[in-house]
């Protein structure tokens, strides 16, 4: 990635996305194949039935719905045990989790059995990636094998009764390989050569509100659209929908990075779309003072998916899914962020539009003035800033990217960059990040078990050799498709033809829309989920 293509410098950046049109429907099956040879998607046994459906949207976009092992008769649903540290772990104290070692596993199951229930404990091993050796997981404990999830849910209510916690599991999501699906799985192909619409990301009317995809793409009459980074969640991590890592929309860093970890970026006309990784950095400065910043737009002290600085706690590399802390911090505020400032302890300096201090105000949080923006301060910053800032004095904000190579990324209003991780395709070649971006978590393989290795509803983005974007994503959590793990999520992108590609958000976030109408099934029981921002494509404006 060269700087001149894209940057950010002491400005914020952002992006755009592209758009719609109908064609008549074609169907076709895909010959059996395990690999890409033959068209096949890369799932299951290597004799299953493929069908894709391909139709046009508009002039450069396609949509195609590949169905894999339709007719595959239904699997075991079974109880998975969360498992306590028995006599022999190496802390027996430890809260219950899915995975635990081999001793631990041995003791639950035996007591269960002597309980009456039918109870195993099993090896979990998991394939290498590009970055992690894989190997044994831990040790899970399941009872019972039962035809339906309503007889799942029964022995699990019977276990909870008797003082243990699971969940009913079907097994189709564990990700053995020989499964015979089924999957279903939507793919957007937005080629540049014949595209003339937007290619655009969006957040809504502020950055700290979710809203649904089909919102997103409703608001700007788009012609499709999918989920996109991940975000915050629950108010205790931040500011609900907050990207939770890198975010560029139109041109502006509205959100810092997760220091090291990739991102999407897209332009306008959809040309050059790639994966790079980021780091960013940031400063405030009053004369011939400065101090450095922590975050862009988002909770002083809360740094979701960590990355940060050196002080954050408890680490300052990536870790997904995960709030690192920091007391002391200085957050750089723009008016996307929401009505109004985050409340609580520290200082406060607001800026109008030209950068000179209005007000410093502890407590601090509050409105901003008609395109002005701010910085707060919490813990040891907040006096240093009081000082800084002075009321009618310029206050300089500097925030910027840099990519791998350590230059600095320039922007123009046509570029978005959006967060994600791990990838998946790097050059052409199978590359998978798990450990670089912090879903390999030293203590907890539990955590890589639910999220890397078994399967899950995911959306993945990329571009192939031709110069197209594509946009995927896999329903799962259900009987009617099994999902993907990561590693799955490699294997088809692969098969796709993406010469580098990047997973981003998924579980219950995986939303497709086309024409106002969300056409794959999210997995969350309430329907589709509200998201922090999506990728959408527009249509021609003229």
């Amino acid at each position: 990635m060269s700087g001149r293509l894209f940057g950010v410098g002491a400005a914020l950046c952002a992006l755009a996305l592209v758009g719609a049109a109908t064609a008549p429907a074609t169907s076709s099956p895909v010959p059996a194949s395990s690999g890409p040879r033959h068209g096949g998607l890369p799932l299951g046994a290597a004799d299953l039935s493929e069908t894709r459906t391909t139709r046009e949207l508009q002039p450069g976009v396609t949509l195609t719905r590949i169905v894999r092992g339709a007719d595959a008769p239904a699997m075991a649903w079974t109880v998975e045990v969360s498992i306590p540290g028995g006599a022999g772990s190496p802390d027996p104290d430890a809260p219950p989790t899915a995975l635990k070692d081999e001793a631990s596993a041995a003791e639950l199951a035996s007591g269960l059995r002597a309980k009456g229930f039918d109870a195993r404990s099993e090896k979990v091993t998991t394939a290498a990636t590009a970055d992690y050796a894989g190997g044994t997981l831990g040790w899970r404990v399941r009872v019972g094998t039962f035809p339906t999830e309503a007889a799942a849910t029964a022995e699990r209510t019977r276990l909870r009764a008797a003082g243990y916690t699971g969940s009913a599991w079907y097994t189709g999501w564990d990700g053995d390989a020989g499964d015979r699906g089924p999957w279903r799985v939507d793919v957007l192909t937005i080629d540049p050569k014949k595209f003339h619409g937007d290619l655009k990301a969006s957040y809504g009317p502020d950055l700290e509100n979710r809203e649904t995809t089909s919102a997103l793409a409703a608001a700007k009459s788009a012609t499709a659209g999918v989920n996109a980074g991940f975000f915050v969640l629950d108010p205790k991590a931040g500011a609900p929908g907050d990207p939770a890592g890198v975010g560029v929309y139109n041109g502006r860093l509205l959100s810092e990075a997760v220091n090291g970890r990739p991102g999407l970026v897209v332009h306008d006309s959809a040309r050059g779309t790639e994966v790079e990784r980021f780091t960013w950095r940031g400063s405030v400065r009053a004369g011939g003072a400065t101090l450095p910043l922590d975050g862009i737009d988002r909770v002083p002290g809360l740094i979701r998916n960590c990355g940060g600085t050196a002080d954050d706690t408890p680490t300052a590399r990536p870790l997904h899914d995960t709030t690192c802390t920091d007391p002391d911090e200085l957050v750089a505020f723009t008016p996307e962020f929401g009505k109004q400032t985050p409340k609580g302890d520290g200082a406060e300096a607001v800026l109008d539009r030209t950068g000179r201090v209005v007000e410093v105000r502890s407590p601090r949080g509050g409105t901003l003035p008609a395109g002005g923006r701010s910085v707060q301060a919490t813990g040891a910053y907040a006096p240093q800033l009081a000082a800084l800032a002075k009321r009618g004095q310029p206050l300089r904000i500097q925030s910027g990217l840099k990519d791998t190579k350590g230059r600095d990324v320039t922007a123009s209003r046509s570029t978005s960059i959006l967060n994600g991780g791990p990838e998946l395709v790097h050059d052409g070649r199978r590359h998978v990040t798990p450990a670089a971006d912090g879903m390999v978590q030293p203590g907890n393989p539990s955590f890589y078990y639910g999220w890397v290795h078994k399967r899950n509803p995911r959306t993945l983005a990329g571009t192939d050799a031709e110069g197209r974007t594509v946009l995927v994503t896999a329903d799962g959590r259900s009987t009617g498709s099994l999902g993907l793990s990561i590693n799955e999520s490699a294997d088809v992108a692969g098969s796709l033809g993406l010469r580098d590609a990047i997973n981003l958000d998924g579980g219950g976030s995986t939303t497709m829309v086309v024409d106002d109408q969300v056409i794959n099934d999210p997995s969350d029981a309430t329907g589709e989920r509200p998201v922090g921002d999506a990728l959408l494509v527009l249509p021609d404006p003229h």
